[in-house]
């Protein structure tokens, strides 16, 4: 039993397998490089014939650079809650649209005119029916 537990854990999965298993699924490692040439100028004095000239000398130097860009695939759990997110800002969106137009939409009050008009015709037919009663019914 010793030796099998032992055997299990030597043997258990490699690297590369655990590699090519996520390629299989999508996996990308990209090594891109950039070089960067540093220029620097040197100037050297020289004495000629009592006279002091300076000699420029330029130097360059590269250095290359790698970046590695790494695309690790989405699970499904990941998916759906950036898709819920996605949804909860389109949703919360369309509220703060339609309290902006509800703000900006002028508030209409009705015409009071009319009113006045339809209470002053309704008291004026009351008080003509009372009156058609008194002296016509009895």
């Amino acid at each position: 039993m010793k030796y099998l537990v032992i055997i299990l854990l030597l043997s258990s999965c490699s690297a590369q397998y655990h590699l090519n298993k996520a390629i299989k699924k999508g996996y990308t490692c990209e090594e891109t490089g950039d070089t960067i040439r540093i220029m620097s100028v040197d100037s050297v004095p020289i004495i000629i014939n009592d006279t002091i000239v300076w000699e420029k000398f330029i130097t360059t130097k590269d250095t290359i650079i790698k970046y590695k860009s790494v695309y690790v695939p989405k699970t499904r759990q990941e998916k759906r809650i950036e898709y819920k997110l996605k949804v909860k800002t389109i949703y919360k969106d369309r509220i703060v649209e339609k309290a902006q137009a509800k703000a900006t939409r002028p508030k209409t009050r009705g015409n009071l005119n009319l009113l006045f008009v339809g209470v002053g015709i309704g008291l004026l037919l009351s008080y003509l029916f009372k009156f058609a009663r008194k002296k016509y019914l009895f």
